[in-house]
């Protein structure tokens, strides 16, 4: 069982987004039969062999053994991964692009480039799966706060200049390139949702701490 699996296909995207199949998925976490998930959702046996069927079929579970019951085969299935990402692949035509614009200042840029390292990403994990090789990747994540929209932006500033240098200094842009493995970097930095005690809804989302008017000029 992977810890992530990313899914690209628009069908198997739409029968993991199923209430019914997300349950499903969440029982199978460990291994179970039609029988046992049955009693654990609250559904006739008939109705989840059908949704596990489906699920099956798209690969999101997988079967772990079979077992002989008097004259039923009984089939043990396992969800094949612990959580699920839905890569913008299964949106392909309407998915964000990247390329389309280049503006660091921009939400919307940076949801595409995570958009984008989703869907690399989960394409890494299955190959290197496949291969039963590691993959090499490194991230960083924390929190920082900062007394004033000044200090945001001198910070953002300096971070872009010391990424910059690093890139400058270990970046191999010549004749023995062709030898290397090129990597993607990429560096964000948002704010936090704000903490709340309050059930979150459509109607009230979590929201992040909007800048005021007298901060925002102080950029």
């Amino acid at each position: 069982m992977l810890d992530i699996a990313v899914i690209e296909d628009p069908a198997a995207a739409e029968a993991s987004l199923d209430p019914v199949r997300t349950r499903i998925l969440h029982e199978l976490s460990h291994p179970g039969s039609a029988t046992q998930i049955a009693v654990k959702v609250g559904l006739p046996r008939q109705k989840v062999n059908y949704h596990l069927k489906a699920l099956e079929r798209h690969g999101l579970v997988e079967l772990v053994e079979e077992r002989r019951k008097g004259n039923v085969t009984e089939r043990v299935l396992q969800a094949s991964a612990a959580s699920y990402l839905i890569s913008p692949q299964a949106l392909s035509s309407v998915s964000p692009d990247p390329h389309r614009f280049s503006d660091r200042f921009s939400a919307f840029w940076l949801l595409a480039l995570a958009g984008r390292m989703v869907q690399e990403v989960g394409r890494l994990i299955a190959g290197a799966a496949a291969a039963r090789q590691k993959l090499a990747t490194f991230a960083i994540d924390g929190e920082i706060t900062f007394r004033t929209a000044a200090d945001r932006a001198a910070f953002a500033e300096e971070l872009g200049v010391a990424v910059t240098r690093l890139v400058d200094k270990y970046h191999d842009g010549g004749a023995g390139a062709s030898g290397g493995r090129r990597h993607r970097l990429v560096v964000a930095l948002h704010p936090v949702l704000k903490a709340t005690t309050l059930k979150t809804t459509k109607e009230t989302p979590e929201s992040p701490e909007i800048p005021t008017a007298k901060e925002q000029d102080n950029d």
